[in-house]
């Protein structure tokens, strides 16, 4: 695995992530689905992470328990506990 950028779109913040992926989804093909970019990598443009318009749904493509830093994408897992609590 190596570290690669994750910009989040909603913040404009960027996170260092643990990435080993070999595929990326196509940003064209979301515009006809409940799916919008939530991150993506700023050195190539590809799409990191994904969210549901209208449910609690999400994805990335990184390993976010593997994150370099201690608390570096842990708004995942508080997004997924809140979801979880019904927030």
């Amino acid at each position: 695995a190596q570290n690669q950028p994750a910009l989040d779109l909603n913040s404009d913040r960027c996170y260092i992530t643990t990435q080993n992926h070999g595929y990326a989804i196509n940003l064209e093909s979301l515009k006809k689905t409940p799916l919008e970019p939530w991150f993506i990598n700023p050195n190539d443009k590809t799409t990191e992470g994904v969210k549901h318009k209208n449910k609690p749904v999400f994805a990335v493509q990184w390993h976010p328990e593997a994150s370099p830093g201690p608390y570096d994408t842990e708004l995942l897992f508080d997004k997924f506990a809140k979801t979880l609590e019904g927030k």
